[in-house]
């Protein structure tokens, strides 16, 4: 690693960054220059690895204004071996306060695609070597005015009734299907979304849909058309018959308000759960690859102890 320089950047160096070509181009990724102006990313928080005076290695950690978490790392690239990858990680670990979450993004179908492979293979090595470790992977779907399919009539479907109704579904369902922006929530605000979804969204109660059959709920799906995209913010079952028809529901409600694409998030070992999507007209995105650090305890997917909530619709 000769004549390897590795820094934060400093005002007025913001350039630096978008000097190193972005090796994943088809990833939709709000713009370094875009996250600046946001207030979101900051030189302090951004470092670099130069090689020869060019950029070989960028990461900037991430923490919107009005947060109450610690930054995360949400844009990492490399174009140098690991080990160059893992000391700028150390030294930016060092000066933040210790590691934090690295939130990778990846393209649809990552795993199966070598051209990616040959790009994210050295970025993740170097998260490994500087003390992440792989935690779990979401799964980014978009519907964008495919035909929905036919619904069997089976299903009664209402608005809730009040905060409480929701409060005492979501209390029964114990691993919700859908939770889009659930890593979002728990760094931005210590929100739980799968457990207190109504501390992150708002809008009112009646925008959720229950799935009634017999007249009892048997499903319940929280839709956030004023989000800063139309999302199904939640979806969560008693009963799994009605997952397709209570997707087509969702769908139906915010096209009602005028979307043209809406967005939901799966784990992405949910495998019938991206099937069923799939079948709803919805099409993989992107990948999310969560990485924490070794010593911390991982905590199952959309469960975590819910500090102070924040309210707010975030991606």
């Amino acid at each position: 690693m000769t004549d390897l320089v590795i820094r934060p950047l400093v005002a007025g160096e913001e350039h630096l960054f978008d000097s190193m070509p972005d090796p994943l181009p088809q990833l939709r990724q709000v713009g370094y220059a875009d996250g600046i102006a946001g207030g979101g990313y900051r030189p302090e928080n951004t470092w670099i690895a130069l090689r020869a005076g060019r950029v070989v290695g960028r990461a900037a950690w991430l923490l919107p204004p009005g947060a109450v978490g610690a930054p995360w790392l949400e844009r990492f690239d490399l174009d140098a071996e690991p080990e160059v990858g893992a000391a700028m990680l150390r030294a930016a670990h060092e000066a933040l306060g210790g590691p934090g979450l690295y939130f990778a993004a990846m393209p649809a179908h990552w795993r199966r695609r070598p051209e990616v492979l040959a790009v994210v293979e050295a970025p993740m090595a170097a998260a490994r070597l500087a003390g992440l470790v792989e935690r779990g992977e979401r799964v980014r779907c978009s519907w964008t005015g495919t035909p929905l399919p036919a619904t069997s009539g089976r299903y009664a479907f209402r608005p809730a009734a009040d905060p409480a109704e929701i409060n005492a579904l979501v209390a029964r369902i114990v691993e919700p299907d859908v939770l889009t922006g659930v890593e979002i929530a728990r760094a931005v605000g210590g929100v739980d979304l799968a457990t207190d979804p109504l501390a992150w969204l708002r809008g009112p109660a009646g925008d959720w849909r229950i799935a009634l059959a017999d007249g009892e709920p048997v499903g319940l799906v929280g839709p956030a058309g004023d989000a800063c995209y139309p999302l199904i913010a939640y979806l969560g079952l008693l009963d799994e018959a009605v997952r397709s028809e209570l997707l087509v529901e969702a769908v139906r409600a915010l096209a009602a308000g005028g979307a043209r694409e809406v967005i939901a998030d799966v784990d992405a070992h949910r495998v019938a759960v991206l099937a069923e999507l799939e079948r709803t007209g919805f099409r993989q995105l992107r990948s999310r690859v969560v990485f924490a650090p070794a010593a911390a305890q991982a905590a199952p997917p959309g469960r975590t102890a819910s500090p102070a909530p924040h309210r707010s619709n975030r991606r």
